[in-house]
């Protein structure tokens, strides 16, 4: 990314007068002039906390008719606060999110159309994948996606080396066929005071995410549109193929141990620096807790995920920014939106959570293209993310709970065979989903 910090303040400043001289809309200001935007915001790391104000003062700063109220909000009852708060009239006027989150809020009407206020040069920034996610009905956009997540490998350097193993990198992966000969070799069974290792540990706590959104790389999709456009699930050999590999892993390799599967990430964390598992499926975040908590002199590294009929490709759910439907401010609200999520900022907000930017400016930033702790590895399959294939599908979250989650945990477990994973998840989900659709 070229070194514009020192000028940028005046040309966002510039950039964004321009947004509400030429925006149209129906913000009324104060008796005095001036307008208040409130700014709900869900960072909750320090570094990202401090970044977000940060950019909120420098708005302050140098716009004297508009000004931002930052609100601190939770991702653990974001959901029912703002459904609450549209429904009571009090929603605030920007809120963050992330695009899985806003199926169910447009369909309501609670969300404003940002086609008429976002600049070019953001359409242009952030690839069309990224606005896929929260773009729909007829090409209305009710968010701007900013921060995502992939999935990567955190592997044991050391097991790495020792065992020989090609390291996969993203202009030349693994394949999963590949990636599941490596978690044998790198799988030991216990030797005097050295602990069993398993080539791989699979966190499935909550598998119907990443089930999902690895199944893009084999080809699959699981969530389809049938001729009449309506959504359907299908559960063939491409959708199913990552969940049978893992299923293999477990119950024939014994590459990757049983107890993993109710684990979340961090669990994993203490074996995986005990030397117990060589390699970990996680969030791409993750990388923070370890190098936090990993101990003085443990190695380690960020691989991409295997590739196969769909290369490098997985379904991610961005953080977004969105604008209530009943703010008296849109334009107003938009051209934050749109301050906040410029290049530059992108890369702040991105380094302050341990993600990646959406901005294809940002993503060639120096501070997210250095190897050191991964940043690297995570830009170079930026481009390979895809929109979750659960985006813009109702009755995704009753299908989850009562239908996906507790068939993935058996089927993981070794309950039943692929074929009664493929009846429950196929013929017991479409049914939810149709009542939807109805």
């Amino acid at each position: 990314m070229k070194r514009i910090h020192r000028t940028m303040p005046m040309a966002a400043t510039a950039l964004t007068l321009t947004l509400l001289a030429g925006c149209g809309g129906e913000g009324d200001g104060n008796s005095n002039g001036k307008v208040t935007v409130e700014f709900l915001s869900l960072a909750w790391q320090k570094e990202s906390v401090d970044a977000n104000k940060k950019l909120v003062k420098q708005w302050n700063d140098t716009h004297a008719d508009v000004k931002i109220k930052y609100v601190q909000g939770s991702w653990d009852n974001i959901h029912d606060q703002l459904l609450t708060s549209f429904e009571g009239g009090e929603a605030p006027d920007i809120f963050h999110d992330d695009a899985s989150d806003l199926t169910d809020f447009a369909n309501g009407g609670y969300l404003a159309d940002l086609s008429p206020y976002l600049p070019q040069s953001l359409r242009k920034d952030i690839p069309k994948a990224s606005w896929e996610t929260t773009t729909y009905d007829g090409g209305k956009t009710y968010g701007v996606p900013f921060l995502q997540e992939p999935r990567v490998l955190i592997a044991n350097t050391k097991l790495l080396k020792k065992s020989g193993v090609r390291i996969p990198t993203a202009g030349h992966p693994w394949s999963w066929s590949e990636f599941e000969s490596v978690t044998k070799k790198l799988t030991h069974p216990k030797t005097g005071n050295a602990p069993a290792t398993y080539g791989v540990a699979w966190s499935m706590k909550e598998p119907v995410s990443q089930s999902v959104n690895l199944s893009l790389s084999t080809d699959g999709k699981i969530f389809y549109k049938d001729e009449d456009g309506k959504n359907e699930i299908r559960y063939d050999a491409k959708d199913s193929a990552v969940a049978q590999l893992i299923n293999r892993q477990v119950n024939e390799d014994h590459t990757a141990p049983r107890s993993g599967l109710g684990m979340s990430g961090s669990d994993t964390l203490p074996g995986f620096f005990a030397g117990r598992y060589a390699m970990l499926p996680l969030n791409f975040s993750y990388r923070q807790q370890v190098r936090q908590q990993a101990p003085e002199n443990f190695d380690w590294t960020v691989l991409p995920m295997p590739s196969g009929a769909g290369g490098l490709a997985q379904g991610t759910a961005p953080q977004t920014l969105s604008v209530s439907a009943d703010s008296k401010h849109k334009k107003e609200a938009a051209a934050f939106v749109a301050y906040l999520t410029q290049a530059q900022h992108q890369v702040q907000l991105a380094r302050g959570d341990w993600l990646l930017p959406t901005s294809s400016e940002a993503l060639e930033a120096p501070s997210l293209t250095t190897e050191k702790n991964g940043w690297r590895t995570g830009a170079e399959i930026a481009t390979a993310l895809r929109p979750s294939p659960v985006l813009g599908v109702r009755g995704y979250a009753e299908w989850k709970d009562k239908i996906a989650t507790p068939a993935y945990q058996e089927y993981y477990n070794g309950a039943f065979g692929i074929d009664e994973l493929r009846e429950r998840l196929s013929s017991d989900g479409n049914h939810i989903l149709d009542r939807y659709q109805r």
